[in-house]
């Protein structure tokens, strides 16, 4: 099967060449680096190290996720990761195992089941994650404990949720979905890290943390009614 890996970045010059550098090319046969709008020298970075560059010009998480998605005709397994240095693309592979081994559709990586780096979740981002799993448990019998940004899913169920939040209920909306839908959801304990330079766009800002948290919750019950 062939994996795409898709990107989303907003002026990470500093830390995507390290990210496209450590993505195992034995396994991920294409990257995608999604460009939301940078005003530095992120892009041309990425081309350089010789990933596929596309330009999203709407700004949200979810339009850059799923520009790259759309772009990533002919492969089998897309790779969502962040470009921050916060995930670790080396372990990529733990994510492909349950789908190539045809155990799962959707595979999530866990954080908070991993080793993550002291004060790489903040408080409020744990809170966040505790409560909105427990009403996944609740309203969707989904057993999870993180929402994280690290996750691989087949193609195919990724076309079928027709996903609809553009920022920042995209990764609740493709959970949500895809339990619904009866799709086979997989979590595995991941490595997670402060982010290794630029700066948040959600949690490192009150506004972000606050949007964020609202279209999560919002997310979360508006699929279950």
């Amino acid at each position: 099967m062939r994996v795409a890996a898709i990107i989303p970045v907003l002026n990470e010059e500093a830390t995507i060449g390290a990210v496209l550098k450590a993505v195992p090319s034995h396994v991920v046969d294409e990257i995608f680096v999604v460009d939301n709008g940078s005003t530095d020298a992120t892009a041309k970075i990425a081309t350089d190290l010789g990933a596929t560059v596309i330009h999203e010009a709407r700004r949200g998480y979810g339009y850059a996720c799923y520009a790259g998605a759309q772009a990533a005709v002919g492969y089998e397994i897309l790779v969502f990761l962040d470009g921050d240095g916060a995930d670790d693309p080396r372990e990529i592979p733990l994510l492909l195992e349950p789908i190539l081994q045809d155990r799962a559709d959707v595979v999530l990586g866990s954080r908070t089941r991993g080793n993550h780096e002291p004060d790489a979740l903040l408080l409020h981002a744990r809170f966040g994650n505790w409560l909105t799993a427990r009403l996944m448990c609740l309203l969707y019998n989904l057993e999870v404990s993180d929402l994280g940004p690290f996750r691989a899913i087949k193609r195919s169920v990724f076309m079928n949720l027709d996903m609809q939040e553009m920022t920042y209920g995209w990764t609740t909306e493709m959970m949500v979905k895809a339990a619904k839908q009866g799709y086979r959801i997989h979590e595995v304990p991941v490595s997670y890290y402060k982010r290794a330079g630029g700066k948040s766009k959600i949690s490192g800002t009150l506004r972000g943390s606050f949007l964020a948290a609202y279209h999560i919750l919002k997310t979360t019950l508006r699929y279950a009614l």
